[in-house]
């Protein structure tokens, strides 16, 4: 599993990303916004706060994501 090692905020709930296997692109976070715990990403200002995690990206208040869903998203779109 790859590990995320950049994990840049950009506009309209996009996040930039770069693996450690050098896997990069634009991961759009919009479409998990309706879900239940991810409803507090909607505030740009707590959005902006993501960091890289272990294998992922993760919020403060523990919201995530796995380099999974984030590289499946990105080859995909």
């Amino acid at each position: 599993m790859d590990k995320i090692i950049k994990a840049l905020p950009l506009e309209d709930y996009k996040i930039e990303i770069i693996t450690s296997s050098g896997i990069s692109g634009i991961f759009d976070v919009k479409p998990y916004l309706n879900g239940g715990a991810f409803k507090a990403l909607a505030d740009k200002s707590y959005f902006r706060l993501v960091k890289p995690a272990y294998y992922g990206i993760k919020w403060p208040n523990e919201q995530d994501f796995s380099s999974d869903t984030i590289i499946y998203d990105i080859k995909n779109t």
